[in-house]
C-alpha cells in the first residue's frame, strides 16, 4: 500500500479544514522471544540484535516523515525501537502504558506448543478465537481495545492539521487499536495479516478533522535499505 501520502486518492473530496493529520502507528523491533515464538504479553523483553537493526534502518525514513510527537509503550522492546526514533528525529517520547501488549497471562513465556501441552483446557479455549472466554491472569480483547482506542485517539488530537506523529507498540495490540480507531468492525480484525516487527501503519485524514483512512500498512524499511517495503508473507 505504498504511495505518496501527500497526494490525495483518486477522486476524493472533503470538507476544507486544513491539511490531514497523520499518525503513524509502529510496531517495536524482534526480541528472542519473537525469534522463539513465546508469547511475550507484559514481559519485559529487551530487542535482540536484530530488533535493534531493525529499529535502526526505519528510524531515518520516520524521522524524514517530520514527526512532531512521538508516544511508546513502557514495555524495554518498545522503548528501545523508540529510542532510535528518538534519536533520528530529536523529539522526546512521551511513554503510555496504554499502549502495552495483551496480557496473556499464563501463555507468558509459553510457545504454543508448550501451552497446548501444560494447560490443555485453556488452550481449547484460547484457540476456540471467540474472544470471551479469559485466561487467568490474562485481558480480553474489549479490554485492550479501549485502552488502545482511548491512547491512540488521544494521540491524534494531540496533533495539529498536517502534523505527523509516530506510536510505537506492539503487534497484537496493534491490530486491534487501528481496527478500532478506523471505525471498522471488531470482525476484519482477523482478516488483516500481523504486523512484522519494526513495520507499521499509516493513518491519515484527508482534511483535518475529516476520517480516518489508511494510507500504509506493514511498511518496513530493511536493514540495509533506504525505503520502506512490504514484507513478503512469511506462512
Amino acid at each position: 500500500m505504498s504511495r505518496d501520502l501527500d497526494a490525495p486518492a483518486p477522486g476524493a473530496g472533503g470538507v476544507a479544514g486544513g491539511p490531514g493529520r497523520r499518525l503513524v502507528v509502529v510496531r517495536h523491533g524482534r526480541t528472542a522471544w519473537n525469534a522463539a515464538g513465546r508469547a511475550q504479553g507484559h514481559a519485559d523483553v529487551a530487542l535482540d540484535g536484530l530488533g535493534h537493526a531493525q529499529a535502526a534502518a526505519a528510524a531515518p525514513y520516520l524521522a524524514s516523515l517530520g514527526p512532531t510527537r512521538i508516544w511508546t509503550s513502557d514495555l524495554a522492546r518498545a522503548r528501545q525501537t523508540c529510542g532510535y526514533l528518538e534519536e533520528a528525529t530529536g523529539v522526546v517520547a512521551e511513554v503510555d502504558p496504554r499502549l502495552r501488549e495483551f496480557g496473556v497471562g499464563v501463555r507468558q513465556g509459553l510457545t504454543i506448543a508448550e501451552f497446548a501441552e501444560r494447560f490443555p483446557a485453556e488452550h481449547a479455549s484460547w484457540a476456540s478465537g471467540d474472544g470471551k472466554v479469559r485466561l487467568e491472569g490474562a485481558e480480553l480483547p474489549d479490554e485492550v481495545l479501549a485502552r488502545m482506542l482511548a491512547a491512540l485517539g488521544e494521540c491524534l488530537a494531540g496533533l495539529e492539521p498536517g502534523e505527523t506523529g509516530l506510536v510505537v507498540t506492539h503487534g497484537a495490540c496493534l491490530k486491534v487499536g487501528v481496527v478500532g480507531l478506523l471505525g471498522w468492525p471488531a470482525s476484519l480484525a482477523p482478516t488483516l495479516r500481523g504486523i512484522d516487527n519494526c513495520a507499521w501503519v499509516t493513518l491519515e485524514e484527508l482534511d483535518a478533522g475529516g476520517p480516518l483512512r489508511m494510507g500504509g500498512y506493514n511498511e518496513s524499511v530493511r536493514p540495509g535499505h533506504t525505503a520502506p517495503q512490504r514484507l513478503p508473507d512469511e506462512g
